[in-house]
């Protein structure tokens, strides 16, 4: 069997990867895997003998193609679709707390502006005892 051609090329990666880690709906189908492999094998092992043969070869070859490309967009499409959704939350979710941060200095401002006239009002009370004291004398 040619290198390029063996199957052992084709296997999936070793499940201590990040795909041991996605929900069992978003791993790589075992469907598509065996489809590969079958692929591989009619590559490494049939060699056809008249050109009907091998026109037959081709088209199985052509519609195993075109299935595992279809499935392949059909999850390429989906996966576009969730990240956009996902951009538009985290867009959303930013302008929420911009405004949150917006509001909170906001209410700083006012507390600051609220404890300069507390602290004008209390030099000024605390003045005044000494002001009276020193008119006494």
């Amino acid at each position: 069997m040619p290198e390029n051609f063996s199957p052992e090329r084709y296997r999936r990666p070793p499940e201590d990867g990040p795909e041991k880690y996605a929900p069992p709906h978003r791993r790589a189908s075992e469907k598509r895997d065996d489809d590969v492999e079958n692929v591989v094998k009619l590559l490494a092992m049939q060699q056809p003998e008249s050109s009907t043969e091998l026109a037959s070869v081709a088209e199985n070859l052509d519609v195993m193609i075109r299935r595992i490309a279809t499935d392949s967009m059909a999850e390429i499409g989906r996966v576009i679709r969730e990240l956009e959704n996902v951009r538009d939350m985290l867009r959303n979710e930013g302008a929420r707390v911009s405004r949150e941060v917006s509001g909170y200095a906001n209410l700083n401002q006012g507390a600051t502006a609220a404890m300069r006239v507390i602290v004008e009002s209390l030099k000024q009370w605390k003045e005044r005892p000494i002001q009276n004291k020193e008119a006494a004398d």
